[in-house]
């Protein structure tokens, strides 16, 4: 790949993406709303029912995990236990902020590119089909990342003035890590990247957006089984999980720039 018209694509791809207000305020509102959501949950959870879900069986084999990813976590009270178990739920659901951007973002992408014709000029350079497939998925992945990055310490501040800051040195262990810089990265690429596809194939934007859908669901069900207990997601695991998604998002783009039809969608939208 020629990394310098990767470059160029991403350029352009932003100066579209932030030149438009409505995007901004997208980027950045429900990147909000979405870790607004687990904190006043989480709060609520602790406040009002924390003493009856303590004594359930599945949040009991809940902390029971925790206690053996984090020892220190043993000599919490049965209360600041829970706590660090729901704030450990958080990393998973920074996964859905990339997952939300690429629903409007990368869906939008191309469709509206084939109905202004400004996609055609860029078909008809030397830029190989990988490298813009690519450079569109990263224009908007990467914003998506350092998006998550910038609501993770808002969150952790939102702990803080919860009354709960004490525990987040027990939340930041080794496998949070790897899900913050290596998994979360890979699904925001993934998320992109089925996003470029739904929006090369569609006609319209609703049907491309139908794609990107498909990541939404595994990244709920991941919060589901660790919180009730049926898998831990360990440093082991996680790192394990996030080598494959690596080798999904590079399958991935190949079946993309297999589906991309370049030669069609010039005839067929010129």
């Amino acid at each position: 790949m020629n990394w310098r018209r990767i470059r160029n694509i991403l350029f352009k791809e932003w100066e579209d993406i932030f030149s438009d207000l409505n995007n901004i305020l997208y980027v950045t509102l429900l990147p909000l709303l979405i870790i607004a959501e687990p904190l006043v949950v989480m709060w609520l959870v602790a406040r009002f029912g924390g003493e009856s879900l303590i004594a359930n069986s599945l949040i009991q084999s809940a902390i029971t995990n925790l206690s053996r990813e984090i020892p220190s976590a043993a000599v919490l009270t049965d209360m600041q236990q829970f706590q660090v178990l729901l704030l450990s739920q958080f990393k998973f659901f920074l996964m859905l902020i990339p997952t939300m951007i690429a629903v409007s973002f990368a869906t939008f992408s191309i469709i509206e590119e084939k109905q202004s014709r400004s996609l055609e000029p860029l078909l008809a350079t030397p830029v190989r089909t990988s490298e813009l497939l690519l450079g569109k998925a990263l224009s908007g992945a990467i914003p998506a990342v350092l998006v998550c990055w910038a609501c993770a310490a808002i969150f952790f501040v939102g702990v803080a003035i919860m009354g709960w800051g004490g525990l987040i040195p027990q939340v930041l262990t080794p496998s949070w890590y790897v899900i913050f810089f290596l998994l979360n990265p890979a699904v925001a690429l993934l998320s992109f990247l089925l996003g470029v596809i739904g929006s090369s194939r569609a006609k319209d934007a609703k049907n491309a957006q139908n794609m990107i859908l498909l990541i939404v669901l595994p990244v709920l069900v991941l919060i589901a089984i660790q919180i009730i207990g049926v898998v831990w997601f360990n440093l082991l695991l996680t790192l394990g999980l996030s080598i494959a998604l690596f080798i999904v998002d590079y399958l991935t783009l190949r079946i993309a720039v297999n589906l991309f039809q370049r030669e069609s969608i010039l005839i067929k939208w010129s």
